[in-house]
């Protein structure tokens, strides 16, 4: 009976902790596409990193010409008009 209760412990750890891993995946593939990187390399970061993946891609300068970069052009006119 105890044996059985420490493996469902378990196992409900490792389910969270996938469940982590696969949302810092999600999310750091998010954020480099809409850095203007693609994808895949998010996608790569995120399944190697975990959780850091997430945080590189928020350090990572965004392309001129990506989605990223012309939010925050259209915010700061915004501001200052």
């Amino acid at each position: 009976m105890t044996a059985t209760l420490i493996i469902a412990a378990v196992g409900a750890k490792a389910f969270y902790l996938l469940m982590i891993w696969l949302a810092s995946a999600i999310a750091a593939s998010e954020l480099s596409s809409r850095k203007g990187y693609g994808e895949k390399w998010g996608l790569g970061t995120g399944l190697l990193l975990s959780a850091i993946g997430v945080i590189v891609w928020l350090i990572v300068p965004a392309r001129p010409e990506s989605r990223w970069a012309q939010r925050r052009r259209r915010n700061s006119r915004a501001a200052a008009s």
